[in-house]
């Protein structure tokens, strides 16, 4: 029989922790954090990471459990999930998934298998330093056949592309992830709201955030070692507000730029999980 398990995603800004903290509190959950950005210590204010106070006493794995110096991928994601969600299922508890990194809960639920190649740091190194385009067109003179299949959302996410290109430099090409049956009984649960909502709402958090200190904890972040370049890969929030702190924008166009995209993020989140149509959507008023 296959476990049960409970996956709560949507886009940014929809609720989703508080939605999971509810859950778990009258199911006998512990929550599995399923964002790409929360894993960094430190990375606090700019990803939305839940308090102590509002996580009510449920356990909450995958937050602070990653470097943010440091590159951590969906593979790395994949073995830390399986294994708390085996940890929960033995003190006879649900594993409640929440997050909107689609990438990383469909590695998870689908137990996919990635091309066992390790991390070149120094090509890494390198490549860190070059935009999007040229990263891709890297891409395409090592296998332009997978580098064409590419969607827009994965052309325009530059550590996926380095990633790529390593296994390319490894294998010759790049081999697809196989994707194998799913151990679990999953029961998918959506949050979403109208898109005047969503807009209003993502300006809303976007300005508690700030008076939170988000620029405070970006200048900390720089003093403790964490590179601008290392910024601009973690994108939205460390990225404009690096900009800012650089004198590259004022804080003006720092905040228009970075509410614009969000919103752009938002909905690339809902290209990715339409294609999911087992999803349970709840629209939210």
């Amino acid at each position: 029989m296959k476990s049960k398990i409970v996956i709560i995603t949507g886009p940014t800004a929809t609720g989703k922790s508080n939605f999971a903290v509810e859950c778990a509190l009258e199911y006998n959950g512990e929550i599995i954090s399923a964002d790409s950005r929360q894993v960094y210590k430190g990375l606090d204010i700019g990803t939305g990471k839940i308090t102590k106070e509002e996580m009510k006493g449920i356990p909450h794995h995958l937050l602070d459990v990653a470097d943010p110096k440091k590159q951590f991928n969906v593979e790395e994601y994949k073995i830390l999930a399986q294994k708390a969600i085996k940890d929960i299922l033995k003190r006879k508890k649900l594993p409640i998934i929440c997050g909107g990194t689609g990438f990383y809960i469909d590695a998870v639920v689908n137990d996919i298998s990635y091309p066992n190649v390790p991390h070149d740091e120094k090509l890494r190194g390198r490549l860190s330093k070059r935009n999007v385009e040229e990263v891709f067109n890297e891409l395409e003179k090592l296998d332009k056949k997978f580098a064409i299949k590419l969607n827009n959302s994965e052309k325009n996410n530059k550590q996926r592309l380095i990633r790529f290109i390593e296994i390319a430099k490894a294998l010759g090409k790049v081999t697809k992830p196989i994707k194998n049956k799913s151990p679990y009984n999953v029961t998918w649960i959506g949050l979403n709201f109208p898109a005047l909502k969503m807009k209003q709402r993502i300006h809303n958090r976007l300005i508690m955030r700030m008076e939170m200190g988000m620029i405070d904890e970006v200048k900390k972040l720089h003093e403790n070692g964490l590179s601008w370049e290392r910024m601009e890969e973690l994108g939205l929030e460390y990225r404009y507000i690096s900009r800012y702190l650089r004198h590259l924008i004022s804080k003006e166009e720092m905040l228009i730029r970075l509410e614009k995209e969000i919103e752009h993020y938002a909905k690339r989140q809902m290209v990715w999980f339409k294609r999911n149509k087992k999803i349970d959507w709840i629209m939210q008023k």
